[in-house]
């Protein structure tokens, strides 16, 4: 049984040991962010079951997915539990490789690109510039109960000499905001918007924190966000792709 990080969403970031365990398996399951470019790479062979989850929409139950990677697993059949970004920063890794320890069914896990690392390279900037970034953190915008986690200590996520990035924080962008500045954050600290990294209907945006939730709101909300806040989101950008779509900071001022 294998965990693979199908990456942003482009085929071509796909790790080597990626590609060949997506093509050598004979059961995927996946998310439904996973790209169809990345799942057409399965065997003709394969037997592909969507497994995804997504935020206020019908999901797949966490045991019924359990149930599937211990029953196809038990069969000896080479099964790949396909996530979106990396198995293991915020993708229920931790939870499915318990249940299949518990099954004494070997785990083996394959690293994927991340969307924070997809995002730093969409806008061309480093999460750690030396000049002004001193650590980076990844947060989660959606705990178990559906909205912020109540255990976050915010004073340290507002930490100018900090890259914090938040990932499915969307829905809840204005109280994002409101934590942030009333404990430290200027309301012009820079930000970064990203939807749908790496593949044609990319969009990226710069702004400020206190305009944050107006720049979400010309975004495609089909497609899930990730917001990263600190200083090196302050950097001119590199020339965009041809291919994805940019929002200037501009438009929201």
């Amino acid at each position: 049984m294998t965990l693979v990080g199908a990456g942003p969403g482009d085929p071509e970031l796909l790790t080597i040991k990626a590609l060949r365990t997506i093509s050598s398996a004979n059961v995927i399951l996946f998310d439904a962010l996973v790209s169809d470019a990345i799942l057409a790479l399965a065997g003709s062979e394969t037997e592909l079951i969507c497994v995804g989850k997504r935020g206020g929409r019908p999901s797949c139950r966490q045991d019924v997915i359990n149930d599937l990677m211990v029953r196809h697993a038990q069969a000896g059949k080479h099964v790949v539990r396909l996530k979106a970004g990396d198995p293991a920063i915020f993708g229920r890794a931790g939870e499915e490789i318990s249940y299949l320890e518990s099954a004494s069914i070997e785990v083996s896990i394959v690293p994927g690109i991340t969307a924070a690392s997809a995002m730093a390279a969409a806008f061309g900037i480093s999460l750690t510039h030396r000049n002004h970034a001193k650590s980076v953190r990844f947060v989660t915008g959606h705990s178990k109960n559906g909205g912020l986690p109540e255990d976050l200590d915010w004073r340290q996520i507002a930490d100018p000499s900090a890259t914090t990035v938040f990932y499915m924080g969307a829905p809840l962008a204005g109280e994002i905001v409101a934590r942030l500045i009333a404990h430290g954050a200027p309301s012009n600290t820079p930000v970064g918007i990203a939807a749908s990294l790496s593949r044609d209907s990319q969009q990226i945006a710069r702004g400020e924190l206190g305009q944050l939730e107006t720049i979400i709101a010309a975004f495609d909300r089909s497609a899930p966000l990730i917001i990263g806040v600190g200083a090196v989101y302050a950097n001119e950008p590199s020339t965009p792709r041809a291919a994805q779509e940019t929002i200037a900071p501009s438009d929201f001022i």
